[in-house]
């Protein structure tokens, strides 16, 4: 068998003939000595060559070995550390809970004290999150959360110090204390403001109503207040001496009825809900009372005007229908009865258009404010419907403010024209008694004039018989 080396010298051999061969025709033939020479060169570097890479390759081969051994070492003493690991854990858990069942021996019924102290600490540490006395005393919180989130039993000091905190609570439920706290205005902006506190129920200071900010720690201004009264009340709370009585407003709800008070609609809004077609009604409304009031005025003075002229029948003034028809009849008496009643009658029908004036026009009115509130109605409710396509029936809040803005329409259509019925009628009836005067002196003086004309006729026709 050829060793590797004979290959070697084999192949350089042939390497040097073939670039011999390939050289240009011309070229001389080399020494046949130079060659040889070069041959055993080539071979001997080419024997050194595998030499070289054989002892890198066992090289390579012991250091692999020697991590290896090394790698194995390491995991049997992890593996070891583990095992011990294990056992160590074992002893421990086996000793806390011998710890364990020993304490609980040893504790007897304190752990049930234990418990009860931190299920009360918890419950009073909640409440106190939403009071009022806690911005009085601020401390007391961060006390009741320890109290509450210990893993300790409690010592007697932190007892007593709960119990003293209970029964301060329980005492300021029937006082009203002022204290300086932190109040959060409308801009942002913290001050600290003398703060009157009454009971756990309702805080002031001077004529704004109060509520606690949990997040910040400090009071907070209701950002709508309730009515005039209500503030008015407050503020001379605020302003009184210590120890005088004071009538106030208190939210025994701790802030939600007041909440749910300044939510509702003030009397403005409610209008403006009605948008244009309640400003329509509201300014036909506004229209119909001008004119109410106008034409009550009016027959006013003129039933005061005639009332005087009935005690003075004898002397008409032009001042007042009554005059004025008492005038006719005063002007020609010799007339015969029927001429005078053609005339008299002419007289009322000249003065009825202006006692009338005018007030066909509150019937209109009367009629059609609830066709413009029913018309309010149907385009709002339109628009709710618009809504609940686009954003579902998910808020009822949404669908109950864009009916109750959609029924405000109606409510002032009827508001108009209920108003509006009374006064026409009441205004038509005067007008109507004030007409039945003058037909009743017209009628009046017809019959007087003739009861006087058939003696005037006697008395020519006894004239002209003598």
């Amino acid at each position: 068998m050829t060793p590797p080396r004979a290959y070697g010298g084999l192949i350089a051999v042939t390497l040097v003939l073939v670039a011999a061969l390939a050289g240009p025709a011309q070229a001389q033939p080399q020494d046949l000595d130079a060659l040889l020479q070069k041959t055993r060169e080539a071979r001997a570097n080419d024997a050194e060559t595998l030499e070289a890479r054989v002892q890198r390759f066992r090289e390579a081969r012991d250091a692999r070995a020697a991590e290896t051994r090394e790698a194995q070492r390491r995991r049997d003493a992890a593996v070891a550390r583990s095992e011990a690991l294990l056992a160590e854990f074992d002893r421990n858990e086996a000793a806390l809970t011998e710890r364990q069942a020993q304490l609980d021996a040893r504790s007897g019924n304190l752990g049930e004290v234990f418990g009860v102290v931190r299920q009360v600490a918890g419950d009073f540490a909640s409440q106190s999150q939403n009071s009022i006395v806690t911005l009085e005393h601020p401390a007391r919180q961060a006390r009741l959360d320890r109290l509450a989130s210990a893993t300790a039993l409690p010592s007697a000091e932190a007892l007593e110090q709960l119990w003293l905190d209970l029964m301060q609570e329980i005492v300021a439920t029937g006082k009203v204390s002022r204290f300086v706290a932190p109040v959060i205005d409308a801009s942002g902006a913290v001050s600290d403001t003398e703060v009157v506190r009454v009971g756990p129920f309702t805080a002031i200071a001077d004529d704004r109503f109060l509520v606690r900010e949990p997040a910040a720690e400090a009071f907070t201004a209701l950002p709508a207040q309730p009515p005039r009264a209500l503030r008015q009340r407050a503020e001379a709370l605020s302003e009184a001496p210590v120890g005088a009585v004071q009538r106030v407003d208190v939210d025994p709800s701790r802030g939600a009825l007041l909440g749910v008070l300044v939510q509702t609609p003030r009397l403005g809004e409610r209008i403006r809900s009605g948008g244009w077609v309640g400003a329509v009604i509201m300014a036909l409304g506004l229209a119909g009372g001008v004119l109410a009031v106008e034409r009550f005025f009016v027959l006013a003075r003129v039933g005061a005007r005639m009332r005087r002229q009935r005690k003075a029948i004898a002397s008409p003034t032009p001042d007042n229908p009554l005059g004025r028809v008492l005038r006719v009849y005063t002007q020609q008496p010799d007339l015969a009865p029927e001429t005078l009643e053609l005339k008299l009658d002419d007289a009322v029908l000249r003065e009825v258009p202006a006692l009338e004036a005018r007030l066909v026009w509150l019937k209109i009115l009367a009629a059609v404010a609830p066709l413009l509130g029913l018309l309010g109605t149907v385009t709002g409710m339109i628009l709710t419907f618009q809504q609940i396509t686009l954003f579902g029936t998910g808020d009822p809040k949404l669908m109950a403010g864009g009916i109750s803005q959609a029924l405000m329409t109606t409510v002032q259509g009827l508001i108009v024209a209920i108003p509006m019925v009374l006064l026409h009628a009441m205004l038509n009836a005067r007008s109507k008694a004030l007409i039945q005067v003058l037909e009743e002196e017209s009628a009046g003086l017809i019959a007087e004039q003739s009861e006087r004309r058939p003696q005037g006729l006697a008395s020519d026709g006894a004239g002209d018989g003598v």
